[in-house]
């Protein structure tokens, strides 16, 4: 999939991976969020949203899903991390407007500097200017977000604010196997079920453990077991 750039030295585009998609995210409580998200992707709706919650709730997932959507209807798009911009200067955002779509991931990571935010403030205006769309994803809300430049504040909010719901115990299966299958993996229910059991259930710390068992089972050439799981973490 390619991506239309406006600045040469510009990482405009998604991380890898079709399967970070509308079709793979487990709503859970989250059905109006994901209806909103999918209709700004397509130039409908709300032109800015902004979600928030705690890590592991899948704050990324949807906003590589609008770019993914996005880009499937033609439409240009940008989607950047927190350690793309700290990576470049404030002229990161020059020309951003002439996009369709910006996507800005972990505001709560790089936006605690007067610059930062200033810059934020005019790319908001320059995308609501043109009728671009804007969808942000943070740690915190925008009044709790420690923000200094209260007109900042406000237009973060000049869109629908959502707070992603933590899933149920039977939404944490789906998403667990979700997250396993974009690596490849089928993990079995019994599986599913030990990890669940046996650790710690918020799913930062599953997918935590997925990434490592994943890299266990290819090295050892084994599927994730039970066993495999007890071998990489030994009980005390």
């Amino acid at each position: 999939m390619s991506f239309t750039s406006v600045h040469p030295q510009l990482p405009l585009g998604l991380e890898p991976g079709e399967l970070f998609n509308f079709d793979t995210f487990v709503e859970g409580d989250n059905t109006l969020v994901t209806a909103v998200l999918r209709q700004c992707a397509l130039g409908v709706g709300e032109t800015q949203v902004y979600i928030w919650s705690e890590g592991a709730l899948g704050k990324t997932h949807l906003l590589q899903a609008c770019g993914h959507l996005a880009a499937r209807h033609q439409r240009t798009v940008c989607y950047l991390t927190a350690t793309q911009i700290q990576q470049n200067s404030i002229e990161i955002f020059d020309g951003l407007e002439q996009l369709q779509l910006v996507c800005l991931d972990e505001l709560d990571c790089w936006l605690n500097s007067p610059a930062w935010q200033e810059a934020l403030f005019d790319l908001i205006n320059r995308l609501r200017e043109r009728g671009s769309s804007l969808v942000m994803a943070s740690s915190y809300s925008p009044d709790a977000s420690g923000i200094q430049l209260a007109d900042l504040r406000s237009r973060l909010s000049w869109g629908p604010v959502f707070q992603l719901k933590t899933l149920s115990d039977q939404d944490k299966v789906l998403a667990l196997r979700a997250r396993a299958r974009q690596s490849g993996l089928e993990l079995a229910e019994n599986v599913v079920d030990y990890l669940l059991r046996r650790y710690p259930r918020d799913l930062a710390d599953q997918f935590r453990r997925l990434e490592i068992l994943d890299k266990a089972a290819m090295s050892m050439q084994r599927s994730v077991t039970i066993p495999l799981i007890k071998t990489v973490f030994p009980e005390n």
